[in-house]
């Protein structure tokens, strides 16, 4: 039997690697990044899984499951969960930058479940200048989305997902343009799917999410269209009950953009979605490098505190970002509080010292 002196040595040399593999990888270039609009949508919400290298796509369900993998909705335990996310973003480059995330799950019957989300992108204020550089006051930026989601079960270890969204992205108050210039408006869905096995001493789940398949987004008039960052993640987590009161998953996500590798706005999504999968100049060899992976890992004591760390990696050649993250939990009673550092150098990513705080309320027993 563990106890939690024993349990939390075994957890720190299980993250060691992570550690070592970190230090000596923390970039964030940036570079040959494949290039979408409302860029965004991407970025992950919730402090849970930011702590964990971003991998969530088949970890235990809650509410945040609205972005990870909403079919997992299907198996979260309480009628009614809230939960709200706060990110400062890009700190190093702008003290104002801001992701703030708010997530709503509704238990229907042993069945169905419901979810709402809303994203919110607050690109910081921006001081705009004339042509004779006098001042025209400042402008504000930002972008939001809005998400509607519904999950079902299909026996007792499988559910189905699917998701509605509306995106808003207005990056000019169109002092210098006309009144539309620098807005633009994009409506898109999720597919995504959740399997879990219970095992002899623990529980192994898989989960597969397509999002963003939606109209390109367009900020003028008759002006060039943008793909939407279209993703389709995959991924699988074990977790193993060591005893009554200590618990550890491990967390693997796969993310691939759906988009073609270089800029064209002349195809449509489905040749877009299409193209994404052969269309690298560097042939086989360079698609596999636009995968990027998500590693982590999640010690419970008692159900009652966490401890998370991860890592996230992309190719150098296609984005650059390589990164420790950390983090940990409390839960007590119905609320939970997580919080997560993204542990990067300051010289070498923007990302560096970024910290996500998010509250989950649970209310309303589950239902028997």
């Amino acid at each position: 039997m563990f106890s939690l002196p024993r349990a939390l040595p075994f957890f720190a040399i299980v993250l060691l690697p992570f550690t070592v593999f970190a230090q000596t990888n923390t970039n964030g270039t940036n570079a040959n990044a494949i290039p979408t609009a409302v860029p965004f949508l991407t970025i992950a919400p919730d402090s849970r899984s930011g702590a964990m290298g971003d991998a969530g796509v088949a970890l235990s369900p809650d509410v945040n499951a609205n972005f990870w993998n909403p079919s997992k909705l299907a198996f979260i335990e309480d009628n009614n969960t809230i939960a709200a996310s706060y990110s400062p973003w890009l700190a190093n480059l702008a003290p104002d930058i801001s992701l703030s995330y708010l997530s709503y799950a509704h238990k229907v019957d042993d069945r169905n479940s419901i979810g709402l989300s809303l994203r919110y992108f607050n690109l910081g204020a921006v001081q705009q200048t004339g042509s004779d550089a006098q001042s025209l006051g400042t402008f504000t930026p930002a972008e939001f989305s809005i998400d509607g989601s519904f999950a079902r079960k299909f026996g007792e270890n499988f559910s189905l997902g699917l998701t509605l969204r509306y995106i808003h992205s207005n990056l000019s108050d169109g002092s210098a343009a006309t009144p539309s210039e620098g807005e633009g408006n994009a409506v898109a869905a999720d597919v995504s799917a959740f399997y879990k096995n219970p095992t002899a001493n623990g529980l192994f789940a898989a989960g597969l999410d397509i999002s963003n398949i939606g109209s390109k987004i367009s900020y003028s008039t008759g002006g060039p269209t943008q793909f939407l960052p279209t993703n389709l993640r995959v991924g699988a987590a074990n977790t193993w009950d060591l005893d009554p009161l200590n618990q550890f998953t491990l967390a693997l996500d796969l993310n691939k953009l759906l988009v073609p590798t270089e800029d064209n706005s002349t195809a449509s999504v489905p040749e877009g979605i299409f193209q994404s999968f052969s269309d690298a100049p560097g042939g086989a060899s360079e698609e596999f490098k636009e995968i990027y992976y998500s590693l982590g890992a999640e010690y419970w004591y008692n159900q009652a505190f966490a401890i998370r760390a991860g890592y996230y990696y992309q190719n150098a050649s296609k984005g650059g970002s390589q990164y420790l993250t950390l983090g940990a939990g409390v839960k007590y009673q119905e609320f939970n509080l997580d919080f997560s550092y993204i542990a990067a150098s300051q010289q070498s990513s923007p990302l560096a010292n970024t910290l996500r705080f998010t509250l989950i309320y649970n209310f309303g027993a589950a239902k028997q």
